[in-house]
């Protein structure tokens, strides 16, 4: 990097000299002046002149013409942005007459090497299409350009020279030059929608934090979509000065139909790739676009095509805090007081038995974790897609999570106790050093298992950046990653179990605790009426009335087995067995009736990435939030959020700000592929599009005013920064 640097430094500082030494060139001859063209400017590698599609001026003041080159074998000329080293062809029209606007227009360069530099530029030949706008048609137009350009092989050789053309009024016929023209013309690249190319979004993939003598180094990440298969893309990116692009490698997904270029970027100190505004062309088999786009902050990791092995120890360690924020996520506080009342259960208990009682639940949350993984790899390898809490968009999960809770609390109520076997209850007791109740360590284990479940709606700091890794990696990370998050989650466990002192001075279980018993034990009562509310938005509401008069009737047979005799006991445990059957298959049977629609206010318009494009270029800032009703998160961010303050008037208005929702409740293959374009397997994601910021601004996925107002302070060009004063 350095030395392309200094040497494109040292082509700028000797560029009057070479024009100096271009002028001692003296044309080896002319031929006889073409029809509207100037004479040939011939060299020993190239030749030069002037063409026009027309031999007049006609009535419309517009004429276009061309600036044809003709190379020798190995000679190329360089592009508007030339690559590591060299500078593109450059006109002055300063000496023309009746000569208003013009415009030179630049085809679609290829890639080649010049002294081991990645250039950009063109072999054999080159038209560069110029349009030319008359002053006045009534008058002749003379052109006189001074064209300066560089054309290398093993070495590079400067030319300076002066085209002259004169095209007379009243002659607009067509030309012999009109078709060679057009046929560059056609290779200008435009927005790309001719062609079916769309650049949907740059990001960087990590910070430029390695700097090495002065250069700073990073990766840029560009995500682009074909109407037809890619067959070889390339992209060629125009950014700040001195900022350097390698060529891309490039990852085909949907069938050929996506590409994924990743490109290391160099920048000086004085250069700020990030944040800036690139200008990218993106070729394949004769076809090119050309769009700009700001570069967004991506996720760090994700976003590589292939994990390099150290990232891995970085994204274990990432995912170990992960999980262990997941304790203080919303999603499970429901459960959370379960592990409190396990905890002070073990005061005046000695340590051998406090140790073993933690290890049970951290196991119970460990396996539970593997088993996820293990339900994702075989989702993956069957083809079908997978994200981070996936599960809860099938109503068979919400059922079975609800009789899980239900039965949490009607245990805390002392409706029922759980036994186990006597063989292990004997071995459990044996372990422990004492009389171990076979309750707490069933208890134990499932109050682990228990929290990871309802964990898993939850997405937590730096558990996205770890989740995004696994999934878009090998069976190895996916196993690897949860296994940390799991370790992570029972951290705090594990610390009891190598500090049981801990538990053992806190105050002695007493009647007190029946009493937080039955508070907690409707805390997850409450936690059953959210899934059976999450329920009549996947079904129906009478799908989700059906599930939860079945709970309430499980209850009253639970209080009724208690009371009855032997045989009674045989009757309720055939009617529980009746219950649990019936919860799982009479809501299906339900289905047909309508369910409710997410829970939205008026002004959020459904989520449609393909208009968000169109609203930006009408000068709108689109807010997207992709929620779901399970997603704890979710709800949290929009209660203290999104719906209040000044923030919710901003998106409420229906001015510039255009607030946009998609509903991941049940699967949606669209929601899919956007959170993945992003590198993410789960929610919350928002997302600020405007016009300073095309490629969107993701935000964290616990949000603050302040993150909010910013984005779309930044996306919509500072523009929504006065509404600041609503908060």
């Amino acid at each position: 990097m350095i030395k392309h640097t200094f040497l494109r430094r040292v082509v700028h500082a000797a560029t009057p000299l070479a024009y100096a030494l271009g002028l001692a060139v003296v044309p080896l001859g002319a031929i006889f002046a073409d029809e509207a063209a100037s004479d040939w400017f011939i060299t020993p590698q190239n030749e030069v002149r002037l063409i026009s599609t027309n031999q007049g001026v006609s009535s419309d003041k517009i004429v276009l013409l061309g600036l044809q080159i003709k190379l020798k074998k190995g000679w190329k000329v360089y592009w508007r942005t030339p690559g590591d080293a060299g500078f593109p062809p450059r006109i002055d029209w300063s000496q023309s007459v009746n000569l208003g606007k013009i415009k030179l227009h630049w085809p679609a360069p290829a890639r080649f090497e010049v002294l081991g530099f990645q250039t950009l530029g063109y072999k054999n030949e080159v038209v560069f299409p110029i349009t030319a706008v008359v002053r006045d048609s009534n008058q002749p137009l003379k052109l006189h350009a001074k064209l300066n350009y560089l054309t290398c092989d093993d070495v590079c050789i400067p030319y300076q020279t002066e085209l002259s053309l004169v095209l007379p009024v009243g002659h607009a016929r067509l030309t012999d030059h009109f078709q060679l023209i057009s046929k560059f013309m056609a290779q200008v690249p435009g927005d790309g929608a001719s062609h079916g190319l769309n650049i949907e979004k740059v990001e960087t993939a990590g910070d430029f934090n390695t700097v090495e003598k002065g250069i700073r180094k990073g990766i840029i990440r560009v995500v682009a979509t074909s109407a037809v298969p890619f067959t070889k893309p390339d992209i060629f990116v125009e950014g700040p000065e001195f900022a350097v692009f390698s060529p891309p490698e490039v990852t085909l997904e949907n069938d050929g139909k996506r590409a994924v270029l990743i490109l290391t970027a160099s920048e000086e100190e004085d250069t700020k790739i990030q944040e800036s505004t690139l200008k990218l062309t993106l070729v394949d088999d004769g076809r090119a676009a050309t769009q700009t786009h700001r570069v967004a902050a991506g996720p760090q990791l994700s976003a590589i095509s292939s994990h390099p092995p150290a990232a891995l120890p970085l994204i274990l360690s990432l995912a170990l805090i992960g999980g262990f924020i997941l304790n203080f996520m919303p999603c499970v506080l429901p459960v959370l007081s379960l592990k409190v009342l396990g905890f002070v259960a073990h005061a005046g208990r000695d340590n051998r038995a406090i140790r073993i009682s933690f290890l049970a639940s951290s196991l119970g949350i460990l396996l539970s974790f593997l088993v996820i993984a293990s339900g994702i790899v075989g989702l993956k390898l069957a083809g079908t897609a997978i994200g981070w809490g996936i599960q809860f968009q099938h109503p068979w999960f919400i059922i079975g999570l609800t009789f899980i809770v239900s039965i949490f609390a009607y245990n805390l109520w002392g409706l029922f106790d759980v036994s186990l076997p006597s063989w292990l209850s004997t071995l459990v007791g044996r372990q422990s050093g004492n009389n171990v109740g076979h309750t707490n360590f069933v208890g134990d284990f499932g109050t682990g298992a228990f929290a990871t479940l309802l964990a898993t709606p939850c997405s937590a700091p730096f558990l996205g950046t770890a989740v995004g890794f696994a999934l878009a990696g090998t069976v190895f990370d996916i196993y690897a990653v949860f296994a940390a998050l799991g370790v992570g989650m029972a951290l705090p466990f594990l610390v009891i179990t190598l500090y049981p002192a801990v538990a053992g001075n806190l105050p002695k279980p007493g009647p007190w605790m029946v009493k937080i018993k039955y508070v907690l034990g409707i805390a997850l009562a409450a936690t059953a009426a959210w899934l059976i509310s999450v329920l009549a938005v996947q079904i129906s509401v009478p799908a989700a009335v059906t599930v939860g008069a079945l709970m309430l009737a499980l209850g009253l047979t639970l209080l009724c087995k208690r009371r009855l005799g032997q045989r009674g006991h045989k009757f309720a445990t055939a009617t529980i067995l009746a219950i649990v059957v019936t919860a799982f298959v009479a809501p299906y049977q339900l289905s047909q009736s309508s369910g409710l629609s997410a829970k939205s206010e008026a002004h959020w318009i459904a989520f449609e990435p393909d208009r968000i494009p169109r609203l930006i270029a009408e000068g709108k800032t689109v807010f997207v939030d992709i929620t779901a009703e399970w997603c704890i998160t979710c709800q949290v961010n929009k209660t203290l959020i999104l719906n209040r303050g000044g923030i919710h008037e901003v998106l409420a208005s229906g001015g510039t700000v255009v607030a946009m929702r998609g509903d991941w409740t049940r699967p949606d293959a669209k929601i899919s592929a956007y959170l993945k374009s992003f590198g993410r397997f789960g929610i919350p994601l928002n997302a600020v599009y405007g016009p300073d910021s095309r490629s969107g601004i993701i935000l964290p996925e616990l949000l603050t005013a302040d993150l909010v107002w910013d984005a779309l302070g930044t996306a919509s060009g500072g523009g929504i920064v006065a509404n600041k004063n609503f908060k």
